[in-house]
């Protein structure tokens, strides 16, 4: 069969929802694509097509200039979406506008031709400025003539205020509907909507009454919008639909908290009308309960098996696009594609503190294949799973009375530490309670702050316990880093220790490291198998280099820059170093992917979902290490993922890699990338680890442990030959490399 058109697709994949016809909910563009262009930009409009679903509805927000023309701009005021102050900086004007006195640049206080000189810019100032200055503002009639969106939505405000400049939007259009086909007109007005709902009645086009705040005043019943909400059969005389804020749905609490959804939706549906949800944008933060997901928050409208909405209006059409086509009605029961391995970093890190027991049963719950524990050490010989060595990264140390334990130690990092030997197991557990990570606070971007200190921590004993409990997990990974340091520094031998522990499970284990010789070891003595990471962007990895990860590693983890590089956000390639390493039978894990907007290239659009397609069916990776893996799982459930590129929607397809940054103005281009590092052997080689003890460490890295090494149980899982051959061989695998 050939290729299905991706309207088609969407049809098949997706299941009826209860929306008021049970049609399909539909995405409105706002402004088009105007999460990445300037919003009403041709490039914005155009690429919510090119990126979403053929079916997306254009929406354009029409304001009129002097000489009564319709234009496309988001707001009334002009300053924050346009550089007209650069063209007329002298013309900034004082009106009432609904009873509010504003001042700013306005258009009808210029004629279409005065505003053709004037250039579009993006209007969220978080968003990308490179696309800015290169499109010209559009009439509502260039839009559908350059375009041609096969759905129109027009929203008209401030009716009375262009009435007291001699201007009618009523008469404007009246006259447009004679010339463009618009399928929906939308206006928090109600004089406005009544006024033109006769000469609409036997036409196709929708009139749908938009609510703002609910404490704001509706102009012209001098009513709230919160008291017109109660009076759904009043809204049915003059519109067929209601547009709402998202919160009138599902009200978040001060603290950006879900609370029960209202009956909104099914009050509605009862009065026959259709309702439509506005608000939603995947680089905002959203209620925590959603973890940053945006797909998250649309399953709440169009999937939680209540109700779902007519329709949403979004920023990134793509996102609703994928949720109401590719994931609609997934569940636990859902079947799950085998790839790519979900493998987790600290639990569910991005929902509860890592490492803790609430971080794995998330993780378990989410579904992920593989849950990890970064081992380290206590002072009193105690493993445990815990983020970091520097217990400052992850817990309340500074603030306990330890804090005063902190040293400098170059060989682990730069500045301060308080770390894990310098405390005992029983010191941690009652004095110090875990942290939240929140990697991008710096952009004010927390993590579910409720439950920022919550959780207990575990040991490496009741990790392993815990999952061997959970039989649907296809096994556990065992992060070992520093394993040099503390051999050589304090005479503890992490690599024993934790091939001992490995005794109390039969369960399929991983070990990983950035050491070889942490590998070389546990490939000599155990059947793990055995990741590699290689904690660096590198570009490419020469022959040699892969022969030799090959004798101690079955997976090696990558960065992500080392995938698609990227330069200020852009995407500028794609290595082939996936490709290289998977020809040489190696199995390759990308890290570190988050829910967080800001830890995304801006061609995968602030969405974790197009973001893990793109190394998944663009790269080809076999594995993804993520703080989210709920959502990574949720990627494996959806139903689009089993059609080739050819008859997957456009918005389930690998984006084009470097696309965004050829539509960049050369002027406006981010900077070369330097050449990336090409990995060699003696990147990868390291001598043979220290010999060194199991027994308890001392109190501080200058009193190094000075007691005999002693030997494992002949009982652990994966022995098979002496420490002393292990260490001859290792050191022999050595000197044939340097």
């Amino acid at each position: 069969m050939g290729a299905l058109p991706a309207c088609c697709v969407l049809a098949s994949v997706f299941v009826s929802l209860p929306t008021v016809p049970g049609d399909v909910p539909i995405v409105a563009a706002r402004g088009g694509f105007s999460g990445l262009f300037p919003d009403s930009s041709s490039s914005a409009y155009a690429f919510a097509y090119i990126a979403g679903s053929p079916d997306t509805v254009s929406w354009c927000d029409v304001r009129l200039t002097k000489d009564g023309v319709g234009i496309c701009l988001p707001e009334i005021i002009m300053d924050n979406c346009t550089y007209i102050t650069y063209a007329f900086p002298d013309g900034k004007s004082s009106y009432v506008v609904n009873g509010v006195p504003t001042t700013g640049w306005f258009s009808v206080d210029y004629t279409m031709k005065d505003l053709s000189q004037v250039f579009l810019k993006q209007e969220v100032l978080s968003r990308t400025d490179k696309f800015d200055g290169n499109f010209h503002i559009l009439s509502v009639e260039d839009v559908e003539t350059q375009v041609k969106p096969p759905s129109f939505w027009l929203n008209i405000q401030h009716d009375m205020f262009y009435k007291q400049h001699n201007l009618s939007m009523t008469n404007y259009l009246i006259s447009l509907s004679k010339r463009v086909i618009i399928d929906y007109v939308s206006s928090p007005e109600v004089t406005f909507l009544r006024g033109i709902a006769p000469r609409f009645r036997k036409s196709k086009t929708e009139l749908v009454f938009r609510f703002l705040g609910q404490d704001i005043i509706e102009p012209s019943t001098n009513q709230t919008y919160g008291s017109l909400l109660k009076n759904l059969t009043f809204v049915k005389t003059f519109a067929s639909g209601i547009l709402v804020p998202k919160e009138y749905i599902w009200p978040v609490t001060s603290d950006l908290y879900l609370q029960p959804h209202t009956s909104l939706v099914s009050d509605a549906h009862k009065a026959e009308l259709k309702v439509f949800a506005s608000g939603f944008a995947n680089d905002v933060v959203l209620s925590y309960n959603y973890s940053y997901d945006p797909l998250a928050e649309f399953f709440h409208f169009v999937d939680n098996g209540d109700f779902s909405v007519d329709g949403v209006l979004t920023d990134f059409p793509v996102t609703a696009s994928e949720a109401i086509g590719c994931f609609s009605h997934a569940n636990k029961n859902t079947s799950v594609n085998a790839k790519p391995v979900v493998v987790s970093h600290n639990g569910a890190s991005g929902v509860y503190p890592g490492c803790t027991d609430l971080a794995y049963q998330q993780a378990v719950a989410d579904g992920a294949d593989i849950i990890d524990c970064p081992v380290q050490v206590t002072q009193d010989g105690v493993l445990i799973c815990m983020s970091s060595i520097n217990l400052m990264d992850d817990t309340t140390v500074t603030k306990s009375p330890f804090n005063i334990r902190s040293s400098s130690i170059p060989e682990i990092q730069k500045g301060l530490g308080i770390y894990t030997f310098n405390l005992t197991w029983d010191e941690i557990q009652k004095n110090l309670k875990p942290a939240m990570s929140d990697p991008e606070l710096k952009y004010v971007l927390m993590r579910n702050p409720r439950f920022t200190n919550a959780g207990n921590f575990m040991t490496l004993s009741d990790f392993l316990a815990f999952g061997k409990r959970n039989k649907a997990l296809a096994g556990v990974l065992i992060s070992i880093e520093h394993a040099s340091f503390l051999a050589e520094k304090l005479n503890y031998s992490i690599t024993d220790a934790v091939m001992s522990a490995l005794n109390q499970t039969d369960q399929e284990v991983l070990i990983q490291s950035s050491s070889s010789a942490v590998l070389m070891k546990m490939k000599q003595k155990t059947k793990c198998k055995l990741v590699y990471k290689v904690d660096e962007s590198i570009g490419d990895a020469d022959n040699s280099s892969i022969t030799d990860i090959k004798h101690f590693a079955d997976i090696v983890a990558v960065q992500k820059q080392s995938i698609y590089p990227q330069s200020l956000a852009f995407i500028t390639g794609e290595t082939e170093l996936v490709k290289k390493l998977q020809s040489a039978r190696l199995s390759v894990h990308v890290y570190l992917l988050r829910n967080e907007f800001v830890s995304q290239a801006w061609d995968f659009f602030s969405d974790p979902v197009v973001e893990i397609n793109n190394f998944v069916k663009g790269a080809g990776v076999d594995g993804i290490i993520t703080d989210n893996p709920g959502t990574a799982v949720a990627y494996k459930k959806n139903t689009c993922a089993k059609l080739s590129d050819e008859d997957a929607p456009g918005y389930m397809r690998p984006v084009q890699v470097g696309g965004l940054l050829q539509l960049i103005d050369p002027q406006a281009q981010p900077p070369a990338l330097a050449p990336m590092q090409v990995l060699d052997v003696s990147d990868v080689i390291e001598p043979p680890l220290p010999p060194a003890s199991l027994m308890p460490l001392n109190s501080t890295v200058v009193q190094n442990a000075v007691a005999p090494t002693t030997q494992p149980s002949a009982g652990q899982r994966c022995s098979a030959v002496s420490s002393f051959l292990v260490s001859v061989l290792m050191l022999i695998g050595y000197l044939m490399f340097v």
